[in-house]
Protein backbone atom coordinates (compact mmCIF):
# COMPACT_ATOMS: atom_id res chain seq x y z
CA UNK A 1 0.00 0.00 0.00
CA UNK A 2 1.11 3.14 -0.91
CA UNK A 3 1.59 5.48 2.29
CA UNK A 4 0.30 9.08 1.77
CA UNK A 5 1.97 12.44 2.14
CA UNK A 6 1.18 12.55 5.27
CA UNK A 7 2.40 9.38 6.23
CA UNK A 8 5.49 9.64 5.21
CA UNK A 9 5.67 13.54 6.25
CA UNK A 10 5.55 11.75 10.55
CA UNK A 11 7.61 8.67 9.00
CA UNK A 12 10.85 11.43 7.92
CA UNK A 13 10.48 13.49 11.17
CA UNK A 14 10.69 10.48 13.31
CA UNK A 15 12.50 7.67 11.13
CA UNK A 16 15.09 9.82 9.35
CA UNK A 17 18.37 11.81 10.60
CA UNK A 18 18.58 14.40 8.58
CA UNK A 19 22.22 15.89 8.33
CA UNK A 20 23.21 19.17 9.70
CA UNK A 21 19.50 19.70 10.83
CA UNK A 22 17.98 20.03 14.35
CA UNK A 23 15.20 17.32 14.38
CA UNK A 24 13.41 19.10 16.74
CA UNK A 25 12.95 21.80 14.26
CA UNK A 26 12.44 20.03 11.30
CA UNK A 27 9.60 20.65 8.62
CA UNK A 28 10.13 17.97 5.90
CA UNK A 29 9.97 18.31 2.41
CA UNK A 30 10.07 15.10 0.53
CA UNK A 31 10.70 15.67 -3.24
CA UNK A 32 8.91 12.81 -5.35
CA UNK A 33 10.32 13.29 -8.80
CA UNK A 34 12.19 15.46 -10.71
CA UNK A 35 12.27 16.65 -14.17
CA UNK A 36 15.16 19.39 -15.79
CA UNK A 37 16.08 21.91 -13.56
CA UNK A 38 12.63 21.29 -11.13
CA UNK A 39 12.26 19.15 -8.06
CA UNK A 40 8.46 17.69 -7.73
CA UNK A 41 7.27 17.10 -3.89
CA UNK A 42 4.61 14.91 -2.79
CA UNK A 43 1.73 17.59 -3.57
CA UNK A 44 3.23 18.04 -7.04
CA UNK A 45 4.31 21.90 -6.53
CA UNK A 46 7.38 22.39 -8.56
CA UNK A 47 10.31 23.67 -7.77
CA UNK A 48 13.31 25.30 -9.26
CA UNK A 49 16.40 23.57 -8.07
CA UNK A 50 18.21 26.67 -7.18
CA UNK A 51 21.00 24.60 -5.32
CA UNK A 52 21.53 21.70 -7.53
CA UNK A 53 20.30 18.92 -4.86
CA UNK A 54 23.69 20.37 -2.59
CA UNK A 55 25.55 22.03 -5.37
CA UNK A 56 25.82 18.59 -7.06
CA UNK A 57 23.41 18.47 -10.18
CA UNK A 58 25.21 19.32 -13.52
CA UNK A 59 23.01 18.71 -16.72
CA UNK A 60 19.50 18.84 -14.83
CA UNK A 61 17.37 15.72 -13.75
CA UNK A 62 16.16 12.48 -15.36
CA UNK A 63 18.65 13.36 -18.12
CA UNK A 64 18.44 10.83 -20.85
CA UNK A 65 21.73 10.11 -21.60
CA UNK A 66 22.47 10.06 -18.07
CA UNK A 67 19.37 7.31 -17.80
CA UNK A 68 20.59 5.60 -20.36
CA UNK A 69 23.65 4.94 -19.68
CA UNK A 70 23.09 3.78 -15.73
CA UNK A 71 20.00 1.59 -17.33
CA UNK A 72 23.07 0.57 -20.05
CA UNK A 73 25.30 -0.77 -17.15
CA UNK A 74 22.31 -2.08 -14.74
CA UNK A 75 22.33 -4.81 -17.85
CA UNK A 76 25.70 -5.50 -17.12
CA UNK A 77 26.62 -5.86 -13.69
CA UNK A 78 25.40 -3.05 -10.75
CA UNK A 79 28.77 -3.46 -8.63
CA UNK A 80 32.22 -5.02 -9.01
CA UNK A 81 35.29 -4.37 -5.92
CA UNK A 82 38.00 -2.78 -6.72
CA UNK A 83 40.34 -4.36 -4.89
CA UNK A 84 42.12 -6.88 -6.30
CA UNK A 85 39.40 -6.45 -9.93
CA UNK A 86 38.05 -3.88 -12.07
CA UNK A 87 35.38 -3.08 -14.19
CA UNK A 88 35.57 -1.40 -18.17
CA UNK A 89 33.72 1.19 -17.48
CA UNK A 90 35.56 2.40 -14.25
CA UNK A 91 39.02 1.95 -15.98
CA UNK A 92 37.78 4.13 -19.24
CA UNK A 93 36.29 6.66 -16.64
CA UNK A 94 39.82 6.87 -15.47
CA UNK A 95 41.34 6.78 -18.61
CA UNK A 96 38.98 9.84 -19.54
CA UNK A 97 39.47 11.83 -16.46
CA UNK A 98 43.14 11.64 -16.35
CA UNK A 99 43.17 12.63 -20.25
CA UNK A 100 40.64 15.44 -18.95
CA UNK A 101 42.52 17.20 -16.32
CA UNK A 102 45.80 19.45 -16.80
CA UNK A 103 49.51 17.85 -16.86
CA UNK A 104 50.17 14.40 -15.80
CA UNK A 105 47.29 14.30 -13.23
CA UNK A 106 47.19 10.68 -14.48
CA UNK A 107 46.31 8.62 -11.40
CA UNK A 108 42.65 7.92 -10.07
CA UNK A 109 41.82 6.87 -6.59
CA UNK A 110 37.92 6.15 -6.75
CA UNK A 111 36.04 6.97 -3.48
CA UNK A 112 32.52 7.31 -2.82
CA UNK A 113 32.01 11.49 -1.49
CA UNK A 114 33.90 14.42 -1.28
CA UNK A 115 35.44 13.93 2.70
CA UNK A 116 36.61 10.34 1.28
CA UNK A 117 38.21 12.15 -1.40
CA UNK A 118 40.03 14.45 0.71
CA UNK A 119 40.89 12.04 3.54
CA UNK A 120 42.19 9.99 1.00
CA UNK A 121 44.49 12.79 0.00
CA UNK A 122 45.47 13.78 3.44
CA UNK A 123 47.02 10.02 3.52
CA UNK A 124 48.57 10.12 0.08
CA UNK A 125 50.55 13.08 1.18
CA UNK A 126 51.67 12.09 4.30
CA UNK A 127 52.50 8.51 3.02
CA UNK A 128 54.46 10.09 -0.21
CA UNK A 129 56.68 11.74 1.67
CA UNK A 130 58.23 8.26 3.59
CA UNK A 131 58.64 6.57 0.51
CA UNK A 132 59.09 9.49 -2.36
CA UNK A 133 62.90 9.63 -3.70
CA UNK A 134 64.26 11.84 -0.83
CA UNK A 135 62.10 10.73 1.85
CA UNK A 136 60.90 13.37 4.41
CA UNK A 137 59.26 11.61 6.93
CA UNK A 138 59.57 14.61 9.24
CA UNK A 139 56.35 16.20 7.36
CA UNK A 140 53.55 15.39 8.99
CA UNK A 141 51.03 18.62 9.20
CA UNK A 142 49.03 20.51 6.96
CA UNK A 143 48.19 24.29 6.40
CA UNK A 144 44.47 24.84 6.23
CA UNK A 145 42.54 27.85 6.39
CA UNK A 146 39.87 29.47 8.34
CA UNK A 147 36.08 28.88 7.59
CA UNK A 148 37.36 25.88 5.11
CA UNK A 149 35.38 22.78 4.50
CA UNK A 150 36.24 19.76 3.11
CA UNK A 151 34.27 17.18 4.89
CA UNK A 152 33.14 15.65 8.39
CA UNK A 153 35.65 12.74 8.93
CA UNK A 154 38.52 13.20 11.46
CA UNK A 155 40.62 13.84 8.77
CA UNK A 156 38.90 16.31 6.92
CA UNK A 157 37.63 18.38 9.66
CA UNK A 158 41.09 18.83 11.25
CA UNK A 159 42.26 20.27 8.01
CA UNK A 160 38.98 22.36 8.05
CA UNK A 161 38.05 25.41 10.02
CA UNK A 162 34.57 25.72 10.17
CA UNK A 163 34.04 25.61 14.31
CA UNK A 164 30.45 26.03 14.38
CA UNK A 165 30.86 22.40 12.74
CA UNK A 166 34.02 21.05 14.55
CA UNK A 167 33.92 22.89 17.73
CA UNK A 168 32.13 19.55 19.55
CA UNK A 169 34.93 17.08 18.17
CA UNK A 170 38.17 18.76 19.33
CA UNK A 171 39.45 16.64 20.89
CA UNK A 172 39.29 13.90 18.41
CA UNK A 173 41.02 16.44 16.08
CA UNK A 174 45.06 16.44 14.48
CA UNK A 175 46.40 20.32 14.91
CA UNK A 176 47.49 22.05 11.62
CA UNK A 177 48.59 25.21 10.73
CA UNK A 178 45.79 27.61 10.40
CA UNK A 179 46.06 30.74 8.13
CA UNK A 180 43.06 33.08 7.40
CA UNK A 181 41.85 33.74 3.56
CA UNK A 182 42.06 36.43 1.83
CA UNK A 183 38.39 37.92 0.86
CA UNK A 184 37.11 39.52 -2.18
CA UNK A 185 35.00 41.96 -0.39
CA UNK A 186 37.50 43.71 1.14
CA UNK A 187 38.15 47.21 -0.38
CA UNK A 188 42.00 47.03 -1.08
CA UNK A 189 41.94 43.77 -3.18
CA UNK A 190 45.21 43.69 -4.21
CA UNK A 191 46.70 44.56 -0.73
CA UNK A 192 44.65 41.85 1.18
CA UNK A 193 45.99 38.85 -1.71
CA UNK A 194 49.43 40.28 -1.11
CA UNK A 195 49.35 40.01 3.10
CA UNK A 196 47.88 36.82 2.86
CA UNK A 197 50.61 35.17 0.45
CA UNK A 198 53.41 37.04 2.31
CA UNK A 199 51.38 35.62 5.47
CA UNK A 200 51.51 32.02 3.60
CA UNK A 201 54.70 32.12 2.78
CA UNK A 202 55.77 33.10 6.39
CA UNK A 203 54.56 29.62 7.82
CA UNK A 204 56.01 28.09 5.23
CA UNK A 205 59.69 29.51 5.39
CA UNK A 206 59.63 28.55 9.43
CA UNK A 207 57.49 24.96 9.31
CA UNK A 208 57.87 23.59 5.52
CA UNK A 209 60.31 20.82 6.72
CA UNK A 210 57.49 19.49 8.98
CA UNK A 211 54.47 20.03 6.65
CA UNK A 212 53.76 17.99 4.05
CA UNK A 213 50.65 19.60 1.79
CA UNK A 214 48.45 23.01 2.09
CA UNK A 215 44.81 22.29 1.63
CA UNK A 216 42.42 24.35 -0.23
CA UNK A 217 39.34 24.85 -1.69
CA UNK A 218 40.28 26.61 -5.10
CA UNK A 219 38.68 30.02 -5.54
CA UNK A 220 35.23 29.62 -3.51
CA UNK A 221 34.86 28.51 0.20
CA UNK A 222 31.92 27.20 -0.02
CA UNK A 223 30.26 26.08 3.20
CA UNK A 224 32.21 29.45 5.11
CA UNK A 225 29.32 31.50 3.02
CA UNK A 226 30.50 31.41 -0.61
CA UNK A 227 33.84 33.05 0.17
CA UNK A 228 35.50 34.40 -3.30
CA UNK A 229 39.43 34.84 -3.56
CA UNK A 230 41.42 37.97 -4.98
CA UNK A 231 42.36 37.03 -8.73
CA UNK A 232 46.01 35.60 -7.93
CA UNK A 233 45.45 33.95 -4.56
CA UNK A 234 45.31 30.23 -5.96
CA UNK A 235 47.93 31.04 -8.08
CA UNK A 236 50.35 32.43 -5.50
CA UNK A 237 49.72 29.39 -3.39
CA UNK A 238 50.65 26.79 -6.03
CA UNK A 239 54.03 28.83 -6.44
CA UNK A 240 55.01 29.00 -2.70
CA UNK A 241 54.43 25.21 -2.25
CA UNK A 242 56.12 24.50 -4.90
CA UNK A 243 59.06 27.06 -4.03
CA UNK A 244 59.06 25.21 -0.55
CA UNK A 245 58.58 21.81 -1.13
CA UNK A 246 55.29 21.06 -0.23
CA UNK A 247 52.24 19.47 -1.58
CA UNK A 248 48.85 21.34 -2.86
CA UNK A 249 45.77 19.21 -2.30
CA UNK A 250 43.35 21.26 -4.33
CA UNK A 251 39.65 20.25 -2.83
CA UNK A 252 37.41 20.61 -6.08
CA UNK A 253 34.48 19.09 -5.12
CA UNK A 254 32.28 21.79 -5.13
CA UNK A 255 33.98 24.37 -7.39
CA UNK A 256 34.80 21.45 -10.30
CA UNK A 257 33.11 20.12 -12.58
CA UNK A 258 32.34 23.28 -14.97
CA UNK A 259 30.98 25.08 -11.60
CA UNK A 260 33.27 28.35 -12.30
CA UNK A 261 33.18 28.39 -16.22
CA UNK A 262 35.85 26.15 -16.84
CA UNK A 263 35.99 21.92 -16.25
CA UNK A 264 38.08 22.37 -13.27
CA UNK A 265 38.60 25.79 -10.97
CA UNK A 266 42.43 25.34 -11.01
CA UNK A 267 41.98 26.45 -14.60
CA UNK A 268 41.06 29.53 -14.23
CA UNK A 269 45.01 30.95 -13.03
CA UNK A 270 46.47 27.82 -14.92
CA UNK A 271 47.39 25.95 -11.61
CA UNK A 272 48.28 21.93 -11.43
CA UNK A 273 47.75 20.56 -7.72
CA UNK A 274 49.28 17.60 -6.90
CA UNK A 275 46.20 15.82 -5.81
CA UNK A 276 43.04 17.05 -7.24
CA UNK A 277 40.06 15.80 -5.90
CA UNK A 278 36.46 15.62 -7.24
CA UNK A 279 33.16 14.80 -5.88
CA UNK A 280 29.67 15.98 -6.36
CA UNK A 281 29.26 16.41 -9.95
CA UNK A 282 31.13 13.95 -10.99
CA UNK A 283 28.41 11.65 -11.58
CA UNK A 284 26.01 14.67 -12.84
CA UNK A 285 24.66 14.42 -9.10
CA UNK A 286 23.06 11.13 -9.33
CA UNK A 287 25.29 8.42 -7.78
CA UNK A 288 28.07 8.42 -4.67
CA UNK A 289 31.34 8.91 -6.52
CA UNK A 290 34.56 11.19 -6.04
CA UNK A 291 38.30 10.75 -6.72
CA UNK A 292 41.75 11.83 -5.82
CA UNK A 293 43.65 12.36 -8.62
CA UNK A 294 47.08 12.22 -8.44
CA UNK A 295 50.45 13.51 -10.26
CA UNK A 296 52.59 10.95 -11.79
CA UNK A 297 55.59 11.32 -8.87
CA UNK A 298 52.94 10.77 -6.73
CA UNK A 299 52.15 7.71 -7.98
CA UNK A 300 55.48 6.35 -8.36
CA UNK A 301 56.36 6.50 -4.36
CA UNK A 302 53.93 3.91 -4.42
CA UNK A 303 55.40 1.52 -6.31
CA UNK A 304 57.56 -1.21 -5.61
CA UNK A 305 57.80 -5.04 -4.73
CA UNK A 306 55.56 -6.94 -2.63
CA UNK A 307 58.21 -6.86 0.09
CA UNK A 308 58.35 -3.05 -0.13
CA UNK A 309 55.14 -2.67 1.00
CA UNK A 310 54.40 0.56 -0.74
CA UNK A 311 50.75 0.55 -1.35
CA UNK A 312 48.43 2.59 -0.22
CA UNK A 313 46.01 0.60 2.77
CA UNK A 314 43.10 2.94 2.16
CA UNK A 315 40.07 1.68 0.57
CA UNK A 316 35.92 1.79 -0.27
CA UNK A 317 33.62 -0.28 -0.75
CA UNK A 318 32.23 0.85 -3.49
CA UNK A 319 34.71 2.69 -4.64
CA UNK A 320 34.86 2.61 -8.86
CA UNK A 321 31.54 1.70 -8.46
CA UNK A 322 30.51 0.19 -12.26
CA UNK A 323 26.65 2.48 -12.09
CA UNK A 324 28.32 5.55 -10.69
CA UNK A 325 31.45 5.29 -13.51
CA UNK A 326 28.46 4.84 -16.15
CA UNK A 327 26.62 8.23 -14.63
CA UNK A 328 29.94 9.64 -14.61
CA UNK A 329 30.91 9.31 -18.30
CA UNK A 330 27.47 10.25 -19.95
CA UNK A 331 28.11 13.19 -17.80
CA UNK A 332 31.22 14.04 -19.18
CA UNK A 333 29.57 12.82 -22.57
CA UNK A 334 26.91 15.37 -22.06
CA UNK A 335 29.36 18.34 -21.76
CA UNK A 336 30.83 17.59 -25.16
CA UNK A 337 27.09 17.06 -27.14
CA UNK A 338 25.52 19.61 -25.42
CA UNK A 339 29.04 21.82 -25.41
CA UNK A 340 27.95 22.80 -21.78
CA UNK A 341 30.69 25.09 -21.36
CA UNK A 342 30.63 27.54 -24.24
CA UNK A 343 27.00 27.99 -22.59
CA UNK A 344 27.78 29.59 -19.75
CA UNK A 345 29.35 32.75 -20.11
CA UNK A 346 25.85 34.19 -21.37
CA UNK A 347 23.86 32.35 -17.89
CA UNK A 348 26.82 34.03 -15.73
CA UNK A 349 26.07 37.42 -17.51
CA UNK A 350 22.49 37.00 -16.86
CA UNK A 351 23.19 36.12 -12.97
CA UNK A 352 25.23 39.31 -12.37
CA UNK A 353 22.79 41.44 -14.06
CA UNK A 354 20.30 40.33 -11.30
CA UNK A 355 23.26 40.62 -8.60
CA UNK A 356 24.10 43.68 -9.51
CA UNK A 357 20.26 44.99 -8.93
CA UNK A 358 20.37 42.98 -5.27
CA UNK A 359 23.95 44.43 -4.45
CA UNK A 360 22.37 47.88 -3.95
CA UNK A 361 19.04 46.68 -1.72
CA UNK A 362 19.36 48.24 2.11
CA UNK A 363 19.69 44.54 3.49
CA UNK A 364 22.34 42.96 1.26
CA UNK A 365 25.77 43.84 2.54
CA UNK A 366 27.38 41.53 -0.38
CA UNK A 367 26.23 40.15 -3.98
CA UNK A 368 29.09 37.99 -4.87
CA UNK A 369 29.95 35.51 -7.80
CA UNK A 370 32.27 33.33 -9.56
CA UNK A 371 30.98 31.25 -12.48
CA UNK A 372 27.69 29.93 -11.91
CA UNK A 373 28.22 30.35 -8.25
CA UNK A 374 26.69 32.86 -5.95
CA UNK A 375 25.79 33.96 -3.01
CA UNK A 376 24.07 37.11 -1.08
CA UNK A 377 24.82 38.00 1.99
CA UNK A 378 21.98 39.63 4.46
CA UNK A 379 22.93 42.55 6.72
CA UNK A 380 20.87 44.67 8.85
CA UNK A 381 22.70 47.97 8.01
CA UNK A 382 24.32 47.92 4.09
CA UNK A 383 26.42 51.15 4.79
CA UNK A 384 27.74 49.61 8.13
CA UNK A 385 27.64 45.86 6.92
CA UNK A 386 25.56 45.24 10.83
CA UNK A 387 24.65 41.26 10.72
CA UNK A 388 21.25 40.57 11.87
CA UNK A 389 21.53 38.49 15.20
CA UNK A 390 21.96 34.99 13.77
CA UNK A 391 19.28 33.89 16.16
CA UNK A 392 16.66 35.37 13.94
CA UNK A 393 17.52 33.23 11.01
CA UNK A 394 16.62 35.52 8.06
CA UNK A 395 18.59 33.23 5.47
CA UNK A 396 15.98 30.39 6.71
CA UNK A 397 13.10 32.95 6.39
CA UNK A 398 14.33 33.96 2.91
CA UNK A 399 14.65 30.52 1.98
CA UNK A 400 11.06 29.57 3.06
CA UNK A 401 9.18 32.34 1.38
CA UNK A 402 11.05 31.35 -1.52
CA UNK A 403 9.62 27.65 -0.96
CA UNK A 404 6.35 29.10 -1.33
CA UNK A 405 7.01 30.45 -4.77
CA UNK A 406 8.36 27.49 -6.65
CA UNK A 407 12.02 27.66 -5.72
CA UNK A 408 14.08 25.43 -3.65
CA UNK A 409 17.51 27.20 -2.10
CA UNK A 410 19.24 26.40 1.24
CA UNK A 411 21.18 29.35 3.28
CA UNK A 412 24.88 29.37 5.11
CA UNK A 413 22.88 31.06 8.15
CA UNK A 414 22.42 34.65 6.57
CA UNK A 415 24.06 33.72 3.42
CA UNK A 416 21.73 33.17 0.22
CA UNK A 417 23.57 30.86 -1.85
CA UNK A 418 22.74 30.30 -5.79
CA UNK A 419 24.29 27.38 -7.56
CA UNK A 420 21.64 26.03 -10.15
CA UNK A 421 22.60 23.16 -12.73
CA UNK A 422 24.70 23.81 -15.29
CA UNK A 423 21.47 23.26 -17.47
CA UNK A 424 19.42 25.94 -16.02
CA UNK A 425 18.04 28.16 -18.61
CA UNK A 426 17.75 31.74 -18.85
CA UNK A 427 13.79 32.31 -17.66
CA UNK A 428 14.94 30.10 -14.77
CA UNK A 429 17.71 32.06 -13.91
CA UNK A 430 15.44 35.23 -14.25
CA UNK A 431 12.24 33.65 -12.04
CA UNK A 432 15.31 32.23 -9.55
CA UNK A 433 16.86 35.31 -9.22
CA UNK A 434 13.67 37.30 -9.02
CA UNK A 435 12.19 35.48 -6.12
CA UNK A 436 15.15 35.74 -4.38
CA UNK A 437 14.86 39.41 -4.54
CA UNK A 438 11.17 39.67 -3.59
CA UNK A 439 12.03 37.06 -1.00
CA UNK A 440 14.31 39.65 0.44
CA UNK A 441 12.28 42.60 0.18
CA UNK A 442 9.88 40.62 2.50
CA UNK A 443 12.16 39.39 4.75
CA UNK A 444 14.04 42.33 5.84
CA UNK A 445 11.91 45.22 5.15
CA UNK A 446 9.04 44.04 7.65
CA UNK A 447 8.38 45.79 10.28
CA UNK A 448 9.77 42.82 12.55
CA UNK A 449 13.04 43.59 10.74
CA UNK A 450 13.10 47.02 10.78
CA UNK A 451 15.01 48.73 14.01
Amino acid sequence: MTPTSQQLHDWDKHYVWHAFTQMACYEPLIIESAEGCELIDTEGRRLIDGVSSMWCNVHGHRHPTIDAAIQTQLGKVAHVTNLGCSNSTTIQLAKRLAELTPADLDHVFFCSDGASALEVAIKLAFQYWHQCKNPKPQKTSYIGFEDAYHGDTIGTISVGGVDRFNAVFQPLMFPVHRLPIPDRRVPNKETSCQHHLQMLEETLAKHHESIAAVVIEPLVLGAAGMIMQPAGYLRGVRDLTQKYDVLMIADEVAVGMGRTGTMFGCQQEDVVPDILCLGKGLSGGYLPMSAAIATTEIWNAYLGDFAAAKQLCHGHTFGGNPLSAAAAMATLDVFEQEDTLAQLPAKIQRIAQHLSRLAEHPHVGDARQYGMIAAVELVKNHETGEHFPWTERHGHQVCQYALQHGLWIRPLGDVIVIMPPLAVSMEQIDTMCEVIARAVDHVTLSKASRP
